[in-house]
């Protein structure tokens, strides 16, 4: 798939941007570097922003004030969508209310599925009709033990995403899917899952939304971009999180972003057409080359979009001539 275009600013295109957090909007305790002010800007042209995220630890009105806290424009706690959310949703639709549910999980995970008419209980022992499972940090072998005992029983097993990992200012850490494999180890089943790449968020989100023209926006090409597709949602590509500029570029057509961009400054930015000549291109003011087995950028504003899309427009127009995927370099 070849890169989209807008000749509006991104976000005037569509009806409502969602927005991935962990490496898109925030690293941790910390805002990514200019998130705020595109935000607002995005807000400033109209733009409904819903935040989606599929770390189930906290639940949605902390996350919401910590947006805040970091000066994010969120108006209203519905407007963070977790996975727990989407999770909850899922279950109180197999189940009747009143139902009892193993928890392997923090508060995040708790408190929604309560809203949804659920009963929380931590043991196999407690007569649990359902075993969920939703990221925390104090969640330990004796909480994974209960949950295998429960799913090896033949319970209904669900979990709120299965992300490997989670960045964090020290580094990449072990996430929620790292965790379901040792469960799935032990008892051979796998589970229903809620988040990204999976539907079940994106529709809880467009439930609450009734968006017709969303916009998906990730640093993830596993979850968020992946996502994205399946749903049918044209997605951003921001390369302040987990997939960098080489990753997008080696990317088969059917995994391809429609846009990419250095950060979220991308959503108010024209996407302009990438001309590519043989070994050259040209987006804007930015242009590019491929010299043996490498696209460097030969002209512009390094961190322009003009010039990430110069470069990833002439790398994937070379894969799909047939060409191992290039090297890429947007400075040096």
């Amino acid at each position: 798939m070849p890169l989209l275009t807008s000749d509006v600013p991104l976000c005037e295109a569509h009806d409502l941007v969602m927005l991935d957090l962990d490496g898109v909007v925030y690293v941790g305790a910390d805002a990514v570097p200019g998130a705020s002010d595109a935000l607002e800007r995005c807000v400033s042209h109209g733009a409904r922003i819903a935040y989606l995220t599929n770390n189930a630890a906290r639940p949605a009105g902390e996350v919401a004030q910590h947006l805040r806290d970091l000066g994010m424009p969120v108006h209203d706690d519905g407007e963070v969508v977790t996975s727990a959310q989407a999770v909850a949703r899922m279950i109180a639709a197999d189940l009747p209310s009143g139902s009892r549910v193993l928890v392997v999980g923090g508060p995040g995970l708790r408190e929604p599925l309560e809203a949804a008419g659920l009963v929380c209980v931590d043991s196999a022992e407690d007569d649990p009709a359902a075993v969920v499972q939703g990221f925390h940090r104090d969640i330990g072998w004796r909480h994974l033990a209960e949950a295998a005992y429960a799913v090896a029983a033949g319970l209904p097993y669900y979990a709120s995403n299965l992300d490997l990992s989670i960045p964090t200012p020290r580094g990449t850490a072990p996430g929620n899917g790292t965790l379901v494999r040792a469960v799935v180890a032990a008892t051979g089943r796998e589970p229903l899952v809620a988040g990204k790449p999976e539907r079940p968020l994106f529709d809880e989100t467009l439930r609450r939304t009734a968006a017709q023209r969303p916009l998906m926006v990730g640093d993830r090409v596993d979850t968020d971009i992946d996502g994205a597709t399946r749903a049918g949602i044209p997605a951003l590509a921001v390369l302040t999180g987990v997939s960098d500029l080489a990753e997008l570029a080696a990317l088969a057509p059917e995994r391809r972003p429609g846009y990419v961009s250095h950060d979220l400054r991308g959503l108010v930015d024209h996407h302009l057409a990438v001309v590519v000549d043989g070994d050259t291109s040209r987006c804007g003011d930015s242009t590019a080359e491929r010299r043996d087995g490498t696209v460097v950028l030969t002209g512009g504003d390094p961190a322009a979009t003009t010039s990430v899309r110069a470069v990833l427009g002439l790398a994937w127009s070379a894969v799909d001539a047939g060409h191992d995927a290039p090297d890429v370099r947007l400075g040096g």
